[in-house]
């Protein structure tokens, strides 16, 4: 009678290679998998099938992670001015504990055959507009919602490519600014900073 395969084994498996794919990248070979996992890879097999299956798994767990993750920074918070959220959330986002999530999926997202997650570049332009959306439609302009992400993803494009942080950062903080003239129309002219109107 062959051993029944033990979830908790399997879920503790798939997370110790999440942590090696984001630390080092997603290998061509099994082994650096099995040595992060503390397993053989002929568990690894057992447990997942092939190596693509495996590697999907990883991908998809590490993308709930960076959900989860982004989806935290970027959403409204009563005491304090989207804006301000915003430039926060981008910080950590670019910062060393979003950078990794950034790569992996920087990667995937310019692999011209995507087998491994086919779908992946429209899936990845649209997963993050719902949670910028609900954070714009707390200063009353859920429609700037498709911006923002514009420019997150466009200038994060740019970082990967040039190794610039400095001036994207400095970027991003000249959106904010342009933007801020039009999130002060429909918020509490306090939280900008403004005198409120007379009674």
């Amino acid at each position: 009678m062959g051993r029944h395969k033990q979830p908790e084994i399997r879920d503790r498996i798939l997370d110790a290679c999440v942590d090696h794919a984001l630390a080092h990248g997603l290998p061509d070979r099994l082994e650096p998998l099995a040595a992060a996992s503390g397993t053989s890879t002929r568990m690894l097999i057992y447990h997942f099938g092939t190596r693509d299956a495996l590697l999907r798994e990883t991908l998809g767990r590490a993308r709930r992670r960076q959900r989860d993750f982004f989806g935290e920074l970027v959403s409204p918070r009563p005491d304090e001015p989207y804006p301000s959220t915003l430039r926060r959330a981008w910080q950590v986002m670019t910062g060393p504990a979003g950078r990794p999530y950034l790569s992996m999926f920087g990667r995937l997202r310019e692999d011209a055959e995507q087998q491994l997650w086919p779908g992946f570049r429209r899936e990845s332009t649209t997963d993050w507009l719902q949670p910028l959306e609900d954070g714009m439609r707390s200063i009353g302009r859920p429609e700037l919602g498709t911006l923002v992400l514009a420019v997150i993803r466009g200038l994060i494009m740019d970082i990967e490519a040039t190794g610039d942080a400095s001036r994207a950062d400095q970027a991003f903080d000249d959106f904010l600014a342009a933007l801020a003239p039009i999130t002060t129309r429909e918020t509490d002219s306090v939280d900008f900073g403004r005198s409120p109107p007379d009674p």
